[in-house]
């Protein structure tokens, strides 16, 4: 197909609009109509006009006979490609000497182009699919950057963050328009507390303000909560007045990088009486948790389509809420105005006490995401249960309960699985994931249960061994409970790259 020459138009649309509103019906014909096989491609594709002229085009040729949709978003956009890591790996090298080969290709630094976020300095990429700065990752992709002395990469990464808390009031799941609606799970204290690692505690006070904002996003509106109004965005009135929170988003709409499924999906579900813009929320604060998806969201254990993500106040959240508070507790305290420290201490002091109220589960003997609709534990055994322990939230007694839930329940032959439930989605039994096995390596070895910790760690690195010698690859997830099996579920293929697996191989295999 040739293309139309129109005249120059010059675009007043701003850029940060996601392509879903940019390109309208277009967007919605070339997804449906599975013009390319991942929602994602499209997503990410780069207009070569100004949208408003493309979308005049699509609305004069789409009558004409010999009209092709993907002729023409060839002719109209760059196509994108999944990161490419196949790159000829040589599987006789050590895992750590690959990881290192590795670390200049998942490298990126910020272009410009229709959905892209632009930042100011480089960063690592996942991988695959992920084309962009994911934030949860990037802590984890840290871990393995400080093994291997990658310091200035860090303090990039640490400032492209801080950019974009700067410019749009919170981090958002990854550098893309699209994601601007929600962040993921807030692991940038964490961040600048390892920075400060390596550079030394004044870097606390240098992102005092971007930590400061952070916290303000995710307590937005948390002062107009009353009975009456018990949640607002990611605040939520427990009823004993204290304040715990939620994963939530904005935007009652399909994601745009999985818009067939949603909109699939709401169609189904609203022949039994699903209304499709609660369903969308839903799915969307799922992923705002990382863990898009998992039945932890679910009402039952087998059916996305019962997803109630915004009704729950999830372990995992709420513990990173309180190390925020924490450190900004520390922040204040190490800076010249050092008076707000022991408003967050406090702060930080209560939302503990309320996480042990409502969030142990004695039945159980674990941690558990909490129903407010219910009032009571959700039915779901996840490594969220985890998180206090990390943080050094749970009770020695709590610990000890945990751990034994930890050997009898979740470790498998390939590590820990990430939830008890067989639900055919790619957070749950059987897939086992890196940064659980990190979080739960420390969180014992917190509490003393050190031998566990090492088994856990022994039995996961075997497993990325293995998997590596036979495919020259180290990938998103792994299959824990069958080693010889590739990991499933989820909505797309599983991805090799990876990022966050590569830092916590090259972190665990630095533990001596």
């Amino acid at each position: 197909m040739k293309p139309i020459e129109p005249p120059q138009i010059y675009s007043v649309v701003p850029a940060i609009l996601p392509p879903d509103q940019l390109f309208g019906p277009l967007f919605h014909d070339v997804q449906m109509n599975h013009v390319f096989p991942d929602s994602i491609t499209f997503a990410d594709c780069f207009p070569k006009r100004a949208p408003e002229e493309i979308l005049s085009l699509y609305e004069i040729e789409k009558h004409e006979k010999d009209f092709d949709l993907k002729d023409f978003v060839c002719a109209y956009f760059e196509i994108p490609t999944p990161i490419q890591t196949d790159y000829e790996s040589d599987q006789q090298l050590p895992v750590t000497e690959h990881i290192a080969q590795l670390w200049p290709l998942l490298t990126r630094k910020s272009q410009t182009n229709c959905s892209m976020l632009p930042v100011p300095k480089s960063y690592i990429v996942p991988g695959g699919r992920f084309r962009g700065l994911y934030y949860w990752d990037s802590y984890f992709t840290m871990l393995g950057l400080q093994c291997a002395g990658e310091h200035e990469l860090i303090r990039d990464m640490v400032d492209n963050f801080a950019y974009l808390i700067d410019a749009y009031g919170h981090i958002p799941n990854a550098n893309r328009s699209y994601y601007m609606t929600r962040s993921q799970p807030p692991f940038f204290a964490m961040m600048v507390r390892l920075l400060a690692e390596i550079d030394g505690p004044d870097v606390l006070t240098q992102y005092l303000p971007h930590m400061q904002k952070e916290y303000n996003y995710w307590m937005d509106g948390y002062y107009r909560l009353s009975e009456k109004e018990d949640c607002i965005r990611r605040a939520v009135l427990m009823p004993d007045g204290s304040i715990l929170n939620r994963y939530w988003d904005d935007l009652t709409a399909p994601r745009p990088e999985s818009y067939v499924e949603d909109v699939e999906m709401a169609r189904h579900a609203a022949t039994d009486g699903v209304e499709p813009g609660t369903l969308y929320r839903h799915i969307r604060a799922a992923c705002e948790s990382g863990w898009d998806f998992s039945c932890r969201w679910f009402r039952e254990e087998t059916n996305m389509e019962s997803i109630h993500t915004t009704d729950i106040v999830p372990v995992d959240l709420n513990c990173l809420l309180y190390d925020l508070e924490v450190t900004l507790s520390d922040a204040y305290a190490h800076s010249s105005f050092s008076e707000p420290s022991a408003y967050f201490l406090q702060k930080a002091e209560k939302r503990k006490e309320a996480m042990i109220r409502y969030l142990w589960n004695e039945d159980n003997g674990f941690y558990m995401d909490y129903d407010t609709v219910s009032n009571k534990s959700t039915s779901i055994m996840s490594l969220a249960g985890i998180f206090p322990l990390f943080f050094k939230i749970a009770s020695k007694e709590q610990a000890q309960q945990v751990h034994e839930q930890i050997v009898n329940s979740f470790l498998k032959k390939g590590g820990l699985v990430s939830s008890l439930h067989y639900s055919g989605q790619q957070w749950d039994y059987p897939n086992g994931w890196a940064p659980l096995q990190y979080l739960s390596y420390v969180g014992l070895r917190h509490y003393g249960f050190d031998d566990t910790a090492e088994e856990i760690k022994k039995r996961w690195i075997a497993l990325n061994d293995q998997v590596f010698k036979e495919t020259g690859k180290m990938m998103e997830k792994y299959n824990v409970v069958d080693p010889g099996s590739e990991a499933g579920g989820g909505e797309y293929p599983n991805q090799d790259g990876f990022g966050w697996t590569n830092g916590i191989y090259t972190w665990m295999k630095n533990q001596p």
